[in-house]
Formats: structure tokens, sequence, C-alpha cells
């Protein structure tokens, strides 16, 4: 059952890959400097995190249903965490769930760290069933500064954040200037959508690419 649920996943991906393609931040690049990040994969083996993070994530093989919760979604990652590391790219590797954090003697919890041995750097995950909000900027930054003072190892590259959520307004995360602070806002999808969505999704990304081309 689950070969089937990650053949169909992958079938999806190919149906979006023009959405893909738009959404990552390579493809918003111009054409010469994105040569030069290939340039340097090639040349080094070094990848940008450009390269290595995605946006949307298909988390169909996590066969929730129609109502779940954060905790719900979060036990279901554990339970595939093989599939959920290839989602997420290469080079990852899972350190913990939970993590805690304590400031100023409160005491926070970090979802899911992950660590990228490409990138060289911690990777915190934060898990949201609805739509970006702009508090969850503030969170995800209180836990990048704390792993960065408290768990960064020497010869590491600074942490950084990924919002994983159902939803985000773009001009909303443009605002927001997210990149400016290492943290990545990344919509997930559980289900496959229908033909319909696809095609909705797939107009969309498309018309944001030409406003992206006509303000360069």
């Amino acid at each position: 059952m689950c070969r089937v649920e990650r053949w169909s996943v992958r079938t999806l991906r190919s149906k979006i890959a023009g959405m893909l393609y738009e959404r990552t931040a390579l493809s918003r690049k111009p054409a010469k400097l994105a040569a030069q990040e290939v340039a340097a994969l090639r040349a080094e083996d070094r990848m940008t995190p450009d390269m290595v993070f995605q946006d949307p994530y298909l988390l169909g093989f996590l066969g929730l249903k129609d109502a779940y919760s954060e905790k719900d979604l979060e036990a279901a990652i554990l339970r595939k965490m093989e599939e959920f590391l290839l989602e997420l790219g290469a080079g990852f590797a899972f350190i913990s769930r939970q993590k805690r954090i304590e400031v100023d003697g409160r005491d926070y919890y970090l979802d899911l760290l992950f660590y990228n041995r490409h990138l060289k750097r911690l990777v915190a995950v934060e898990l949201k069933l609805d739509r970006f909000q702009p508090e969850h900027k503030g969170q995800m930054e209180l836990y990048m500064k704390w792993l960065d003072k408290h768990e960064r190892a020497p010869g590491e590259e600074p942490p950084t954040g990924v919002i994983l959520c159902s939803g985000k307004g773009r001009e909303e995360v443009e605002l927001l200037e997210l990149d400016r602070s290492g943290i990545r806002v990344a919509e997930y999808i559980t289900g496959l959508p229908s033909r319909e969505e696809l095609e909705k999704k797939l107009h969309q990304a498309l018309e944001a690419a030409r406003r992206d081309a006509t303000n360069r």
C-alpha cells in the first residue's frame, strides 16, 4: 500500500512541475545567477538552500483523513519518517521532535528538528494546520536564534527554519521579507487534488511568474 501511495505522490509532482518550478527561489532568480549556482554545485559539490527546499511538499503518503490536529500531523510524520525525509530532499537527518527551548524561564517546543549535511546547518520545522500568519515569523526567529546560540556546532552554518502550513499569501510573505531571516514558508498537501484544483494552481503560478518577470 505504501508503494502505491508513493507512486501517486510522484505522479502528482510531475503534473504540477510547472508550479513547483515557479515556486522555487532559484526559478525567480536571473538566469545568469541560476547558472552560477548550478556551476558551483557541480564544481564544488555544494548545494544552496534554494536547491534543497521545495514548495509545496506532497504528504499524501501520511494517510491523514479530512479532520486532523497538529499532533496527528506530527505523529503521522514520525510514523512515516523515511518517506518524509525523502520528500524533504537530499541530505536531511532527523534529530528531535518537540525540542525543548527555554528562554527567560519559559519553555517553548519546536515541532521537528533536522540537520542537512549538504547545507551544514540545523533546520527547524514548525507545523501549522492553517494558513500562514505573520506571528509565525517571530516564533520561528526565536527558535532559530536559540539554536544558533545553544546548538550550533563549530564549522556549521547558521540554522534555518521552515514553516509548513496549509496555505499562504504571496504578498504577505514578500512584505515580511522572510528570506532575510533565513525562514521559508512552504505549503503542504496531504491529499491528491482534483484536476480542477491542479489547473487553478498552475494558472496562479503562471500569473505569478509573469508578474515576477515584469518586475525584474
